[in-house]
């Protein structure tokens, strides 16, 4: 067997990997000065630099960042855990995150545990095994218990689009957005507009406290204007998505007293509102108006352009890994790191979905 894979890797079949080894040997100097030629050119003589690193060009040397990370502790890649990644909202996240990464010379390594404690404690498990330098994570796991495993190995880390509890009872570092305020904001343009029979469609009932704080704002709004409890009433689907959203109208329409105007609790379950809505004929806004949140992309390129609550998602990621690479750097240099807990405010994006005064 041996011989044979011999003759394979003779025959260019099977390519071994360059080693540091490799290169000392063809430049005929130490292991110890191919090290230094890459970590610390400058202490090593010129023509002795120039000669091996002509070697490391000729033979395709590329060092192993992971068996550096291992022999340093400390990695330059951050892991990013989301909820969903076929979410635009997410897709900014990240985008953010990366970006403010990369000026600190790390990479961010992206996963997405599909809205599953399960997948959620295998990505956190990798990322420990991997020894990132930190974890920016949207919890899949509400309670936030599956992030002692961070805590345990003293993997920094910081919540995105939610608030934790630390294990010890102190706030995680975290940037959110005031989801009350947005439930609020967006109920009380539809109350204004004339709605006074409004459905609220969730995602996954009252699991998440996004979702439940954005019920909490809609029902303010309406207590606020004097409007009697069932003024709201909810349409619960198991995913946060179209196409759950678009199965959600067939309860919307066979609720006794139809709504006239719909808010959902984010922009894909409104997406798939509106294109149910078409399928069956019913006008939007001129019959159903209709309200999304988070504000993606598609929000505005929608065939109706909708009105939605805009989260701030690139300022987010960029706030979070800035969080991060600063509770980093304290580690590093031993210094007493204090938890933050950034609440951004939300912005109503009006638009032609929710346009239209009934008579109250």
């Amino acid at each position: 067997m041996k011989h044979f894979k011999e003759r394979l890797a003779g025959a260019g079949v099977i390519r071994r990997t360059v080693g540091i080894k490799d290169v000392a040997q063809q430049a005929g100097v130490s292991v110890g000065t191919v090290s230094n030629v890459i970590n610390r050119p400058e202490t090593v003589a010129r023509a002795t630099r120039e000669r091996v690193q002509e070697v490391i060009a000729r033979l395709g040397y590329v060092r192993s960042e992971s068996a550096r990370q291992l022999r340093a502790g400390a990695s330059r890649i951050m892991g990013l855990l989301v909820l969903d990644m076929g979410n635009p909202f997410f897709v900014d996240v990240a985008r953010g995150a990366e970006r403010t990464a990369r000026a600190a010379g790390l990479g961010v390594m992206v996963c997405n545990s599909d809205s599953s404690p399960d997948e959620e404690a295998e990505y956190l498990s990798m990322f420990v095994e991997q020894r990132v330098r930190g974890v920016l994570v949207t919890p899949a796991d509400a309670t936030g218990r599956d992030l002692s495993l961070l805590r345990r190995h003293q993997i920094p880390y910081v919540v995105v689009d939610a608030v934790v509890e630390d294990g010890d009872g102190r706030g995680a570092c975290s940037v959110s957005v005031d989801d009350v305020i947005g439930g609020e904001m967006a109920v009380a343009h539809l109350i204004d507009q004339g709605h006074r029979s409004i459905a609220f469609v969730s995602g996954l009932g009252h699991d998440r406290p996004q979702i439940r704080d954005r019920w909490a704002g809609a029902c303010r709004a309406v207590a606020a204007a004097g409007l009697p409890p069932e003024t709201m009433r909810e349409i619960s689907t198991d995913r946060l998505d179209v196409s759950p959203g678009a199965d959600a109208v067939a309860s919307l329409l066979g609720l006794r007293k139809r709504p006239t105007a719909v808010f959902c609790a984010n922009d894909m379950l409104a997406l798939g509102v509106l294109q149910a809505l078409f399928a069956v004929g019913i006008k939007v806004p001129e019959e159903i108006a209709l309200v999304g949140y988070d504000d993606i992309e598609f929000a505005a390129a929608a065939a109706v352009p909708l009105t939605s609550v805009r989260q701030p998602a690139v300022e987010m990621g960029r706030l979070a890994a800035e969080m991060l690479v600063r509770e980093t750097m304290a580690e590093e240099d031993a210094e007493e790191h204090v938890h933050e807990q950034i609440v951004l405010q939300p912005e109503l994006a009006v638009r032609e979905s929710s346009r239209r005064r009934l008579a109250p």
